[in-house]
This record gives C-alpha cells, structure tokens and sequence, in this order.
C-alpha cells in the first residue's frame, strides 16, 4: 500500500502521545509505518516536534486523542499540524478518535462559551486539510468545522458485539443513560432487534452531575443494556444502575463509546451489580483503571474502522459505501 500514490503522495502516519497504542495498531492495519518524530517538552513546559525525515508531497495523516492530559494533548496536535503544513505536506488530516470539549457546543446559558467550535476553528488553522473523529457527543459539531471531514461512529461495531451477547441474555433491553441520547439508543436497539426504555434525568448546574428521574419503558425482569456516548466521572451511570435494580431489571450491561474514566469512574464503576462493561479504544484506559474492572471490561478496538476510513480516503474512495450508504 505504501507504494499507492493515491492522489497526494503516499500515506504518511504520525501520532502525538494521546493514543499511541491505537496509532499502532492502525499502523499494523495499514501496513504502513508510524513516521518517527521528536517531541520535546522544555523546563517550561513549552512544546517542540521535530520530524525525522520530509513529508513534501505526501498524504498524511496525524492521529491523536484529546483526553487527558487535555491541553497537553490539543498543543501536541496543533503544533504537529504546523510542522507538517510548515514542511509542504500535500494534504494533512487530522485523526481525533475521541474530540475533548465536544460537550461545550451550546451557550446553554449566559456568559459562557462554545469552545467544541474553538478547537475546530483551531484544528484548521494550525493546518489540517480535513478531519476523521468518532462518535461526537452532538451532530451539529459536524457545522463547526469548515473543512470537511468523516464523522464516524461505532455504533455497528458495538451492535455487533451486543446482538452476539443478547443470545445468552433473557428479555433483553436496550436503555438510553438520558433522553438526549435517545435517537442513537434507538437505533442501537433496532439494529439488535430489542425493545428500548430512557432513563429520564435532569442535569443540574455546572458540577457535571445528573440526578436520574424515573424509566420510561419496562426493565422488570429483564437484561438490560444500558448505552451511552461517553463516561465521564460515572456519577450519572451509578444513579443509572441504582434505578434500573430498583425497577426490577436482571443483570445491568454498560455499552458506551469513550471511556474518558475521570477520577473516581473506574472505581465506581468497580463496586456497581454490573455484569459486563463494553467500550472502545478510543480514549487509553490506564493499566490500573483496567485492573479495577477486571474481567468485566471489554475493549473493542477501533484501529480497523479508522485504518479503512484512511485507505479510502487516501484513495479517494467512498467512505459511506462502508455502511452501506
């Protein structure tokens, strides 16, 4: 494949330090190489990249994830896509398996700002072309950006391994953590071919808490697969649980897409009746968080779905023809 010159040149892959496991594992995917490169923090903390070798002409492509350290992260990849446009790369596209700030999308309230469209704004002037993300916590990011990108989800792969679950699981459901993500956990359940019930909430101010109200929809004596986009702190999806025993439901799964696990997640998460927990690979999940899940965390990889998207982008190929669109 590294010999296809495509429309830009050959494939050039770099990663930053946000998520260098799934940047290899999209490497081995591709068949092609990660493209060494130097990246130095002085005493005072400012930042430095360094490229091994010229991308002049070529098709390239940085991946990095945007969860924590968070703004380390952001200038990492900012100052990687300057190099690059710097060194007269053909076409530069940046790769966020998971988009941090993407909550802030609205002035939902006075005196604040929307900073999802900041760091888009920010995405091209540093230098990208384009832009591959997974599973926006909001269609209408997608407006932020004024250059194009693909907008993937995980949704099919992590149908995909529920349908297979559901055939050793009694009445299985399908529940949304929250109303705002009731069109996607509606969808999920069509594809797996289960009824769906909501769990009602309110957020409440700005200390990321939730307060779970009620179920709309019938739980009692059944498996459930409670969805969501993300986990955060895991305070939303213990009052989840929590209300979902006390209507009756049998043993609780967790499928959900970026395992952010801010302190203390994973260690509520630990202590939950939870049966399974699902995610994927597009926010690294330190070694320690992993031991406290123990054999109750499954992690799906991401790097074929993003690898694909990157061959047939770099081939000018329909990415929607993957999904049948």
């Amino acid at each position: 494949m590294s010999n296809n010159k495509g429309l830009y040149g050959d494939i050039k892959l770099f990663t930053g330090t946000g998520s260098p496991d799934l940047a290899q594992k999209i490497s081995e995917y591709l068949k092609v190489p990660l493209s060494p490169r130097d990246i130095i923090e002085f005493p005072n903390e400012n930042l430095l990249v360094r490229l091994h070798g010229s991308v002049r002409g070529q098709d390239v492509y940085v991946i990095q994830s945007t969860s924590v350290p968070v703004h380390r992260n952001w200038m990492e990849l900012f100052i990687m896509l300057q190099t690059l446009r710097l060194d007269s790369a053909a076409r530069i596209t940046a790769v966020i398996p998971f988009m941090s700030y993407a909550r802030s999308d609205k002035k939902d309230q006075p005196r604040v700002p929307i900073v999802a469209r900041l760091v888009a704004d920010m995405v091209q002037i540093a230098g990208a072309d384009r832009y591959i993300t997974l599973d926006l916590h909001a269609g209408q990011i997608q407006g932020f950006f004024s250059i194009p990108g693909d907008v993937l989800t995980t949704f099919h792969m992590l149908a995909d391994h529920a349908k297979k679950l559901c055939k050793k699981l009694k009445d299985p459901v399908v529940v949304s953590a929250d109303l705002g993500f009731a069109k996607r956990a509606r969808n999920f359940a069509e594809r797996i071919d289960t009824p769906l019930a909501l769990i009602e909430k309110r957020r409440v101010a700005n200390d990321s808490k939730a307060e779970a109200m009620g179920i709309v929809g019938d739980v009692e004596n059944r498996d459930v697969l409670l969805v969501d986009d993300e986990v955060n702190t895991a305070g939303s999806v213990v009052e989840g649980v929590e209300l979902l025993k006390r209507k009756g439901a049998r043993d609780v799964f967790l499928v959900f897409v970026h395992a952010v696990l801010s302190d203390p997640a994973a260690e509520r998460l630990s202590k939950l009746p939870l049966a399974g927990i699902i995610t994927t690979d597009t926010v690294p999940i330190p070694e320690e968080k992993r031991k406290l899940l123990g054999d109750k965390l499954t992690v799906l990889s991401t790097a074929s779905l993003l690898g694909e998207v990157i061959r047939r982008a770099h081939e000018g190929r329909s990415v929607g023809a993957m999904f049948n669109e």
